[in-house]
């Protein structure tokens, strides 16, 4: 028999956080908000189109199918119900950031600005300079989150240029691509040319196998001296314009 909440069970839970897990070896591999019985759909590869990033989407797919052609079910767990409107995307955010490795393409709710951080992090995101409140040039931010050396020119500029989903009218109207790790702005960069994510455009980029061509990214080099003063500095520099902020969005544009 189908597993479903009654309308009355429904009616306590209200909110509710979620895991989607893999029997075969336990891991967790979905975080998720919900309510009613939107995790047995979920659990079940009852797609939500209209909610779900379709590379979220494919990977979670991918993972339901693989579980059901072992002859197995979708492990889930609701975490906290519950809970209050304005506090469950802290809480689904909270939950993602605890599991790396989840098919999840976006960080939570502010993770970018307010999720896990090292004590040095912490001291940066509130003691170094604050990035322009209103900048001089049109950019594009574009927030980057698995950066190991924050002072790694080359990681930087690997990580910011590919690929993304973005306008490329918007994109190619930009002077300059900052590259934004947890509200610290720590690369800037000229681009030269916006691209389709493929791999006859990108054969320098090892995972560049065509799945992404609906998505772009960019060839460049380092902005000059002037301009990397000016918005990343020595050590980066704080976001503090809310405007500029990255909340679940990972790219901002300003003046384009």
């Amino acid at each position: 028999m189908k597993s479903r909440f009654t309308e009355e069970v429904c009616e306590r839970l209200g909110n509710y956080v979620y895991r989607l897990i893999d029997p075969r070896n336990g891991e967790t591999f979905y975080v998720g908000k919900g309510r009613n019985n939107r995790v047995f759909d979920h659990a079940a590869g009852v797609a939500d189109v209209a909610e779900d990033d379709s590379q979220t989407l494919g990977s979670k797919l991918d993972r339901i199918r693989a579980i059901k052609s072992a002859g197995l079910e979708v492990l889930h767990v609701i975490h906290r119900h519950e809970i209050p409107d304005q506090a469950v995307f802290e809480v689904e955010a909270a939950l993602i950031d605890a599991y790396p490795g989840l098919t999840n393409i976006q960080g939570g709710h502010a993770s970018s600005d307010r999720g896990p951080m090292n004590h040095v992090e912490i001291l940066d995101k509130y003691s170094l300079p604050e990035f322009p409140q209103k900048p001089e040039h049109k950019l594009v931010l574009i927030n980057i989150n698995k950066l190991d050396d924050r002072f790694d020119r080359r990681a930087i500029y690997n990580l910011v240029r590919y690929c993304w989903r973005v306008s490329k009218s918007r994109a190619e109207n930009a002077q300059y691509v900052l590259a934004v790790v947890r509200g610290v702005v720590v690369g800037a960069f000229e681009p030269e040319r916006w691209m389709a994510a493929t791999r006859e455009n990108f054969p320098d980029i090892p995972n560049a196998d065509g799945s992404e061509a609906h998505r772009l990214g960019f060839i460049g080099r380092d902005a000059p001296a002037d301009i990397w003063d000016l918005y990343v500095g020595a050590r980066g520099k704080r976001i503090v314009t809310p405007d500029l902020k990255h909340i679940q969005n990972p790219i901002r544009f300003w003046g384009c």
